[in-house]
């Protein structure tokens, strides 16, 4: 069942934002989402929560400036998503500006799984390195650490992700860790990394190592760590936000990685209007294709390069890479859509579903597009071989999705082999043979956990709009602003007459819309004609055609008023 309410909000608050300078319109957003005062939307660098409150950070950023200054060789090992990539290279380029000889190592998600295991510790001593320093993984990774010291490794773990119920043997910068007073706890894994290079600067400071080099700007990586940030889907709170603006600023610009210059073009997006849509639709899609389908050292590299023709012919690839993967999963969607045919989806808490022949690369995405369908926990898995189920989840606002997991484990230990993850998204190992098992024990968890009311969808908006607010320099701010988890993007819904309509690109319609206004609309992918008068929620977007800019709702829901 679907349920449309109004986000609440201080219009005191509002109106103080307001004050601030923003325009009433954006101040009324900010407010309903949860912005209490000014300080909130502050946008200057200066204004980063300071790196000293993270744990951790000052002492991993002394012994990486040791390891500079004894010329001792780093190895960065990353996660093979787009937090993963875009923290891989904001290491590499941040280190080697600073002054250390770097390489990266990336598992290949089919052939070594996820993160620092035992393998990948003794594939990366054939690199011969002094150090590890991990980027958006580590904090499960008790075996490969404990391998990596018997090696004579040290690691250095930088990750986001929570923790288990001990720590690895190893020093930690992850917000999320016990003992943490760091205030962000959202940081991706691309903002802790970001985070030490900050304090690895102001420890080589401390030492003079800039008194006859000028100090590198690590500005120069923001517009990586805003790709990353985006592309992980972490809450956007205001210190992410910061980052973020900050990142999208710079690639307005076109002060940006000629990677993600070159991203853009393969995109067709244009980075002088640089969204937070395109980081999230346009470019992540693109970088984590690589890591589905193949390895997240294409990406990596593209985000490394240094010339614009090599970005371009990886930018390229990614982009071949990413249509086959729309395939796949396309292919994907119409299978599982085939399989719930007989399931009363809207009967149980959740969803787990296996087919032989998926991808492992895009259960991800699978599992995601099946819970916005049917707002359910979702569990997608795919054969890994030997016996083995590779399952991937993403959950409701109800159900913390690792929390579900560690329950399911703790009430059948073995059930799960293992997993990880956090509250809206986890990665788990099974046995085949115990596929039917663990699914009949997680919906009795989603049972357990979710009442009625968490299994309702819900569809929060900004509520109506008066005649005035239907303008293109509103359009324009919103498209301008930093929506995306846990700060959604605007929505508002009303009445309208529709004047006409046409089927443009043969699976969506273009429509005028009346009623106290008259506007240009969208539907996306429906080809039905509309009734005479319709009830929607809609967006207000900036249409753009022939150099020609103006207003456009774009309509996320419709019912007939």
């Amino acid at each position: 069942m679907l349920k449309i309410v109004d986000r609440p909000y201080s219009e005191r608050v509002a109106q103080d934002l307001a004050a601030a300078g923003q325009p009433y319109l954006i101040a009324r957003l900010n407010a309903a989402r949860g912005v209490r005062n000014p300080h909130e939307i502050r946008q200057r660098l200066a204004e980063l929560e300071p790196h000293e409150r993270l744990h951790n950070a000052d002492a991993a950023a002394a012994r990486l400036a040791d390891a500079i200054q004894r010329r001792e060789k780093l190895l960065v090992v990353a996660d093979y998503d787009a937090d993963g990539a875009t923290a891989c290279a904001v290491a590499v380029a941040g280190l080697r500006s600073l002054g250390a000889e770097v390489d990266y190592l990336v598992p290949n998600r089919f052939d070594y799984g996820y993160g620092l295991s035992p393998e990948i510790v003794r594939l990366a001593v054939e690199r011969q390195p002094k150090l590890i320093l991990t980027v958006d993984n580590g904090i499960a990774a008790h075996a490969g650490i404990d391998e990596a010291k018997s090696l004579g490794l040290e690691v250095i773990v930088t990750d986001h992700h929570l923790p288990g119920d001990s720590l690895p043997d190893a020093l930690i910068v992850n917000p999320n860790q016990p003992d943490c007073a760091f205030p962000s706890k959202h940081l991706a894994g691309v903002g802790v990394m970001f985070y030490l290079l900050m304090a690895l600067r102001a420890e080589l400071r401390r030492r003079g190592a800039f008194a006859t080099q000028s100090e590198p700007n690590l500005a120069e990586l923001l517009d990586l760590v805003a790709l990353g940030t985006v592309a992980d889907v972490v809450r956007l709170d205001a210190n992410n936000r910061l980052l973020v603006a900050q990142g999208l600023a710079r690639m307005r610009k076109g002060l940006m990685r000629p990677g993600i210059a070159a991203l853009f073009q393969a995109a067709g997006r244009r980075a002088e209007r640089a969204s937070v849509y395109d980081l999230g639709f346009s470019l992540g899609p693109r970088l984590n294709a690589a890591g589905r389908l193949t390895d997240m050292s294409l990406g990596i590299e593209c985000l490394l390069a240094q010339t614009a023709s090599a970005a371009q012919r990886l930018a390229s690839e990614l982009d071949r890479l990413n249509r086959e993967r729309r395939e796949i999963e396309a292919e994907m969607q119409a299978q599982a859509l085939a399989l719930l045919d007989g399931i009363a989806v809207a009967d149980g808490a959740s969803l787990c579903l296996y087919e032989p022949g998926w991808h492992q690369g895009v259960i991800g995405l699978l599992a995601s597009r099946l819970k916005e369908r049917h707002h359910r926990p979702t569990l997608v898995f795919a054969d890994g071989g030997d016996g083995l189920l590779k399952g991937s989840g993403r959950s409701i606002a109800g159900l913390h999705l690792r929390d579900a997991l560690d329950l399911v484990d703790k009430r059948q230990p073995g059930l799960i082999l293992k997993f990880g993850g956090h509250a809206a998204a986890a990665g788990l190992t099974l046995r085949a043979a115990d596929f039917t098992s663990f699914a009949d024990s997680f919906e009795a968890i989603a049972r357990a956990l979710l009442s009625p009311a968490d299994l309702e969808r819900i569809i929060e908006t900004d509520g109506s709009l008066a005649s005035e607010d239907f303008t293109l320099d509103n359009a324009q701010a919103i498209q301008h602003g930093v929506w995306g988890q846990g700060f959604p993007q605007p929505s508002f819904h009303g009445e309208f007459s529709v004047l006409s309509q046409r089927l443009v690109g043969e699976k969506h319609l273009k429509l005028k819309l009346g009623g106290g206004i008259e506007a240009e609309a969208m539907l996306f992918n429906h080809d039905s004609p509309l009734p005479d008068r319709i009830q929607a929620v809609y967006r207000l977007e900036v249409n753009e055609y022939n150099g020609n800019r103006n207003l456009q709702l774009t309509l996320e829901h419709w019912a007939p008023a």
